[in-house]
């Protein structure tokens, strides 16, 4: 029988050859391959190799700045090109892509997980409407986050038109060597994943790589005997990979995510205490997702991006008790539990499932989610949003183009100004203590990363949700339909815009409940908008 070659970090690192493309499955820091890049890292610094690589990723791979994830590998020199889903949270690779030291392509990390499969059964790409009308879209930047991808020659997508229709069509891209990460490998190298917080998509990149005739290496906790793993709970069989790695030390270097070695709420093994679950200090960000999740009706599915939603929407559902009547799910393939923060983002504690990431992306780029809650940088008269490019930032897109596609409502959750804003709540409404440095209502959005005539056309409902006006999108423009109490609509709301919103006739003010302590009676608001929607 075929079987793995178990090896160390060393011996792993030899088989990553110069010039090829280096595939990475992971999210934030959770089931990241520490142990073994790490060594990349320092056999590059020390001995000048592995270099030249193409770094393939669907999701974001850092936490917030900390050490760790793709961190280890964003060297000049190390890397020629990345193609990934987002790197908002590595200073290091963005310093990368803003200095023009790498080729950057940024595609959506939905449309990235599925194109395993388009590569696995060797089709000539993955042809998708997501994309169309953003950054993406060849005819506007084609996902090319700087100087040095533009000047290139080398493209990700194209558009093809078929029975009359256009489509982007992403391209496939062979990968030489896969990095993925189990708990246990048994003798033959079956490998499981059950300490592991995501099931992400691990076995359409293996097969990817494979088609490929590219090697597959694990790094695992440990192995295990023959039988130890039961056949439905093997991940990737053990003919498909080509190198174990056991981590010599996985408290350090085989962490369930950055903040923790490991949970088991964090994989459905037990459940937390609901004592054990965080209320949240009524700050602005607090008020902005109250006001959001005020939107929903009982029995609909949810999804939440990163930023403010990601740290405060979860966190209110549970306080507020309306876990039964709504569903979060997050993209990773969490459904149910409350969501950790940004810096863990994509696993969620006291989950009712966890599906492989790929497969949670079917359900938002096909049926559509019902709400989704995402953060935002900019918005311009025309609606169309932009959260991949800021200034000379690119953290790119993760899933936000793939979700907003095709998701039936769409709220965006931001600070009305940026760059120091402070502000206080009180039942008299809100006061403006301190006006951020930069507009986010602007002329014209850096990087259209959501486009707000393409939403219109396709029916969607979309907010723009702040913490002293919320606006919507509609035929003719952007709309202010509601103010905060305490702010003046002149001074306060137009004159911090860069461009004049149409005025709703039926302005409204907001909800004052939104600023108390403790829970803010969401439920009773969302069983009143099931009423008010029949």
């Amino acid at each position: 029988m075929r079987k793995p070659t178990v090896v160390n970090v060393r011996e792993a690192v030899k088989m990553i050859a110069d010039g090829t493309t280096l595939g990475i499955i992971s999210m934030t820091q959770v089931s990241a391959c520490t142990a073994i890049l790490k060594e990349i890292e320092r056999s590059f610094l020390e001995e000048g190799h592995p270099r030249d690589l193409t770094y393939l990723h669907t999701c974001g791979q850092a936490s917030a700045g900390k050490p760790g994830g793709m961190q280890h590998i964003a060297h000049e020199g190390l890397l020629k090109r990345v193609i990934g889903g987002h790197w908002g949270q590595s200073s290091n690779m963005m310093n990368l892509i803003m200095e023009n030291k790498i080729e950057a392509f940024n595609l959506p990390q939905g449309q990235m997980a599925n194109m395993f499969h388009s590569m696995a059964l060797r089709e000539p790409g993955k042809l998708s409407k997501v994309g169309l009308g953003t950054y993406i879209d060849p005819r506007i930047e084609g996902g090319k986050m700087n100087q040095r991808a533009k000047d290139s020659g080398y493209d990700t997508v194209a558009i093809v038109t078929v029975d009359g229709e256009e489509y982007i069509q992403y391209k496939p891209v062979k990968i030489d060597t896969l990095l993925i990460r189990g708990t246990y490998a048994d003798e033959n190298g079956n490998i499981s994943t059950e300490r592991e917080a995501m099931v992400l998509e691990i076995l359409p990149a293996v097969m990817a790589t494979k088609r490929w005739g590219g090697k597959v290496i694990c790094q695992v906790e440990r192995i295990v005997k023959n039988g130890s793993i039961g056949p439905k709970d093997v991940v990737v069989p053990g003919v498909l990979v080509d190198a174990v790695v056991v981590c010599e030390n996985p408290y350090e270097d085989h962490r369930q995510t950055y903040s923790w070695y490991y949970d088991p709420t964090y994989t459905g093994e037990v459940l937390a205490p609901e004592a054990d679950l965080e209320i949240l200090p009524n700050d602005m960000r607090k008020i902005i997702s109250r006001r959001a999740v005020a939107e929903l009706v009982p029995d609909q599915i949810i999804n939440i991006g990163t930023g403010i939603p990601n740290e405060n929407i979860g966190p209110i559902i549970a306080e507020e008790g309306l876990s039964d009547i709504v569903t979060i799910t997050v993209e990773s393939g969490v459904y149910g539990g409350v969501p950790a923060g940004t810096i863990d983002f994509g696993i969620s504690r006291n989950a009712q499932a966890l599906i492989p990431h790929d497969r949670q992306f079917e359900l938002y780029n096909g049926t559509g989610i019902d709400y989704t809650f995402m953060g935002a940088g900019e918005m311009d008269q025309f609606g169309n949003v932009n959260s991949t490019k800021m200034g000379n930032k690119s953290p790119g897109a993760g899933g936000f183009i793939d979700i907003t596609a095709t998701a039936k409502n769409i709220i965006f959750c931001s600070s009305f100004t940026g760059g120091g804003l402070k502000t206080s709540f009180s039942e008299d409404g809100v006061k403006i203590e301190q006006e951020g440095k930069f507009k986010k209502l602007v002329k014209e959005v850096q990087q259209i990363s959501y486009n707000g005539k393409i939403a219109y056309e396709r029916g969607q409902n979309m907010l723009y949700v702040t913490e002293r006006a919320v606006f919507k999108l509609t035929e003719k423009g952007v709309m202010l339909v509601e103010i905060a109490k305490g702010v003046d609509l002149q001074k306060d709301i137009l004159d911090q815009m860069e461009f004049t919103p149409l005025i709703a006739e039926d302005l409204k003010y907001t909800d004052t409940n939104f600023y108390k302590e403790g829970a803010c009676g969401l439920r009773s608001l969302i069983e009143r908008n099931s009423s008010q929607s029949r």
